[in-house]
C-alpha cells in the first residue's frame, strides 16, 4: 500500500534538508540522509508539525536541551560526534523551516523557540553591541558556534534573550548576514 504524500512529509524533507547542509560544518560532516535519521530519531518527523507539539515557553530550554542530547547520542550510534552546538542547529533550523516561516511565528511555543546561531549572526551581534553584550557575542565567536558545549549555548540564547526583551527569539535574525553574502 502506498502512503499518500503530505504536505506534512514535504515540509519535514525540506526541513530536514535545510538543517543538515546549515549544520554539517568541518570537524562534523555528514550527509542530509544522516541529518533526517537523527532529527527523526528525537521525534523531529512528518508528524512533528503542529506548533502544540512544541514545548510550552517556559519549558522550551529544558526539552531542547534534551532534543540536543538526544541528537547527540542518535549521532554516536551512526559514528559522528556531534557537539550541542551542532545539535543546537540541526534542532533550530529544522524548526525554523517547519514552523517560524510556515506561519506560525506569532504562536508563543514558536516564539520561545531558539534562533540558528552561527559565526556571520554572532560577527553581526559583536559589530553592532546588540543588547551592549560586544565583549560576550565576540567571545561566543572566538568559541565558535560548531564547538559549543551546553552551557556555552545557553549563554548565547541567554544573551539573545535579554537583547530581545518580550520579542520572539527569531527576531535576532534581523542582525545575520548571511543572505546578504555574495
Amino acid at each position: 500500500m502506498h502512503t499518500p504524500y503530505t504536505i506534512e512529509e514535504h515540509q519535514h524533507r525540506f526541513a530536514s534538508w535545510a538543517a543538515g547542509r546549515a549544520a554539517s560544518v568541518k570537524g562534523c560532516r555528514f550527509k542530509v540522509h544522516q541529518a533526517k535519521a537523527i532529527l527523526e530519531a528525537v521525534g523531529f518527523d512528518a508528524s512533528f508539525s503542529n506548533p502544540a507539539d512544541l514545548p510550552n515557553p517556559r519549558e522550551s530550554d529544558r526539552t531542547h536541551r534534551e532534543w540536543r542530547d538526544g541528537l547527540i547520542r542518535a549521532a554516536g550510534q551512526q559514528g559522528l560526534h556531534v557537539t550541542h552546538g551542532v545539535a543546537a542547529k540541526l534542532i533550530n533550523c529544522y524548526v525554523k523551516v517547519r514552523f517560524v516561516c510556515a506561519g506560525n511565528h506569532d504562536h508563543a511555543r514558536v516564539k520561545a523557540m531558539h534562533p540558528p546561531i552561527d559565526e556571520v549572526l554572532l560577527t553581526r551581534l559583536a559589530e553592532l553591541n546588540v543588547g551592549g553584550f560586544e565583549s560576550d557575542w565576540k567571545a561566543a565567536r572566538a568559541i565558535r558556534w560548531s564547538k559549543f558545549d551546553s552551557d556555552q549555548y545557553e549563554t548565547v540564547i541567554n544573551l539573545i534573550r535579554r537583547s530581545l526583551p518580550d520579542q520572539p527569539l527569531w527576531k535576532i535574525e534581523e542582525y545575520w548576514a548571511g543572505h546578504r553574502k555574495a
